[in-house]
Parts: C-alpha cells; sequence; structure tokens
C-alpha cells in the first residue's frame, strides 16, 4: 500500500510552505510524488516545487471536488502504476472539500490514507468560517489535525477565539498552534501522525458510491431523456456565454498576453453536498509579457479590492529578474524565483471584474 499524505487549506493558508518544510526536513530520503490543484487553468506552485527534486504531477482546470474528479482518480491510478512512491502527496486546491477529496482516494487501490491535515490561517479563520462557512468548515471537520499557520502575529484572545471555533466543528482533532519557525518539520509530521482519525473513509466512500449508484439507477428509470436534453441545452448555453467572455477579455490585447477565465469548459461537473467551488468563487488567469519592478509589484497587489481572496504569480522585472509573489488580504510575499515560460498570475475572489483585473495588472 502506498500511503497517501493530505494537506488540505483555504486559499493563501500557507499548504505549499507546510510542504516544503516537510520536503526538506521529512520526506528528503524517500520516493516522493506530489499531486497538486489549482483551481483555474494557470499552475503556479508546482514551478518552484520542483526545484526541490520532486515529481509534480499538476492539476488544473478546475477545483478536485467539482470539475476533475475523472483526471483526479486517473491522476492517482497513473502514479500507482508508473512511479511507486513511497509517499503520495496530495495539495488540494484552496475551495476543495476535504470530504469529497477523501472519498475519491479511497476508490483507488494501493492506496491508504496516511494523514489528513489542514492548514489555517489563524489570523483570517473566524472571517473566513463567516463568509465561506460550507468550504472551509469542511476542511476542518473532516481533518485529523489542524495545522495553524501565522500564530505569531495574533493576539492570545483571538487565538482562544480561533480554537474555540476548531473545536465546535470537531472536537477531537489535535490543533497545532506553535509558530512554524519554532517547531521541526519531524514534530509536525509526528502530531498529523498521531492524531484521531474522526471517520473511516473506505466506509464513506462506499456509502457515497452505493447511495449515488441508486440515485443514477433510479434517474434512468425515470424522465432520463428529458432531463439528458435539458443538460445539453444549459450546457451549450453556459459554453456559449464563457467564451464570449473570454473573447470579450481578450480583445485588444497585445501579442503576449492572455485571459483565461474558470475551469475549462470541456470537464462535467460532479455536485455532491452543496455549493461546488465553480458556484461560489471566480477565477481568472493571465498570461502576460508585462513587466514590473518589485515596487510597481507592491503597487499592483495594494490595489486588489477586498473581493480577492487570493492572488499568486511568477513575473519578471524590467532588468530579467523573475519573481514569485503570493497575495492574501493584509499580506504580501514576493521572492526571488525560476523563469517560467512567460509571467503567469492567478487571481481567485467573489464577483471578480475581469476588465478591474486587466487594469490593476496593466495587461494592454
Amino acid at each position: 500500500m502506498i500511503k497517501v499524505d493530505l494537506i488540505s487549506g483555504f486559499l493563501g493558508a500557507g499548504k505549499t510552505t507546510l510542504i516544503q518544510k516537510l520536503l526538506a526536513e521529512v520526506y528528503k530520503d524517500k520516493k516522493v510524488v506530489l499531486i497538486e490543484n489549482e483551481f483555474g487553468e494557470i499552475g503556479i506552485d508546482g514551478s518552484f516545487l520542483k526545484e526541490a527534486g520532486i515529481v509534480v504531477n499538476e492539476i488544473n482546470s478546475g477545483c478536485i471536488c467539482c470539475t476533475l474528479q475523472g483526471d483526479f482518480r486517473l491522476a492517482l491510478m497513473k502514479v500507482v502504476e508508473e512511479y511507486h512512491p513511497d509517499v503520495l502527496l496530495i495539495e488540494p486546491s484552496g475551495v476543495g472539500k476535504l470530504s469529497d477529496i477523501l472519498s475519491l482516494v479511497a476508490s483507488v487501490e494501493d492506496l491508504e490514507v496516511h494523514t489528513q491535515s489542514t492548514v489555517v490561517d489563524a489570523d483570517r479563520a473566524l472571517m473566513y468560517h463567516k463568509n465561506f462557512g460550507e468550504f472551509f468548515n469542511d476542511q476542518i471537520q473532516n481533518a485529523n489535525c489542524v495545522i495553524l499557520s501565522r500564530t505569531q502575529e495574533i493576539e492570545q484572545e483571538k487565538l482562544e477565539a480561533v480554537l474555540n471555533m476548531i473545536h465546535e466543528l470537531n472536537k477531537d482533532v489535535r490543533v497545532v498552534t506553535t509558530p512554524w519557525s519554532d517547531i521541526s518539520g519531524e514534530d509536525l509530521y509526528d502530531a498529523m501522525i498521531h492524531s484521531k482519525t474522526p471517520v473511516s473513509f473506505n466506509q464513506f466512500w462506499l456509502e457515497e458510491h452505493h447511495h449515488e449508484h441508486k440515485h443514477n439507477h433510479d434517474h434512468e428509470c425515470g424522465c432520463h431523456h428529458e432531463h439528458e436534453h435539458e443538460h445539453e441545452c444549459c450546457h451549450h448555453h453556459e459554453h456559449n456565454e464563457k467564451q464570449e467572455a473570454i473573447e470579450k477579455a481578450n480583445e485588444g490585447l497585445s501579442e503576449g498576453n492572455r485571459i483565461h477565465i474558470g475551469a475549462k469548459e470541456e470537464q462535467h461537473h460532479h455536485h455532491h453536498n452543496g455549493l461546488d467551488a465553480d458556484e461560489v468563487f471566480d477565477t481568472i488567469g493571465i498570461e502576460t509579457i508585462q513587466r514590473y519592478s518589485k515596487s510597481e509589484l507592491d503597487e499592483v497587489l495594494a490595489r486588489l479590492p477586498e473581493t480577492i481572496l487570493r492572488a499568486k504569480g511568477i513575473v519578471q522585472d524590467h532588468k530579467g529578474n523573475w519573481f514569485f509573489f503570493d497575495y492574501v488580504p493584509g499580506s504580501t510575499d514576493i521572492r526571488e524565483g525560476k523563469p517560467a515560460y512567460t509571467g503567469l498570475v492567478t487571481v481567485i475572489g467573489t464577483n471578480v471584474d475581469v476588465e478591474k483585473m486587466k487594469e490593476i495588472f496593466k495587461v494592454h
């Protein structure tokens, strides 16, 4: 059996930073394959995780739980057949539901969930719990270990409120509150391994699969043809609307600049409990040859409206140097990086105005 370590977390919580720490301090002598998923078409994180010598299988075009179930299972099966790793690391999209991802992992032979952890930004946890409960809460409810990030940046009173919220959602979950700079990767991993597993997800998947199969059978025995026709009409209508939006966004752009909107249209949406991420969050990807000095990039990110929950990218400065940047509301990180095939920017939020993003990032 191949051990699977799942590290989930809402947008900008610090999943990739944690994974880099574990790669350097825990997995350095192991054969590791990382499967990461970006919400949107343009993958960013994989380009610098590859620098650590890790096999990275990136899955883009949407979040695992709503648009990529088939592709995700195929990717898992390919890893088992071709790589036979000691550890399979999965970093889901920040807007993926951990419950759905766990059920998918359980559906693939020769995989065993070893750890299921969620990274939570202590400074923004209460806000995300209030505004995006269905996605944010699911990641906590289905974790056996919650690893708080940025605890050194908040007061004791706020930390206590965050802990109360977490234990209301998952009373038995282990919570790591020590700042990551003060704790070794081995100690973090030990906390992840020895946490109590809240539910048997092999059984969870079997029950869900049985329910889905029964639902599909009942559906076929009823008005199957009418629903199929309705789905095809709606799909065609949505395809046309999205294609028109993409064409409009790219009107007048100079060579080397291109806008992507949302998930790829050919992917099929799978609805589970409640809303899918595509129904709540907007994402745009930008391929650009625009160059920014570090100060200009700071100014660009400072202009992002409060509806933007996450922005990240790889861009070039006027001297030919490359920078990675990460943005969550109230926090920006810009660091040197290796060249990408072109400048890449991903923006995720609610009610994202594409024209406003083009203006802010100076894509003309």
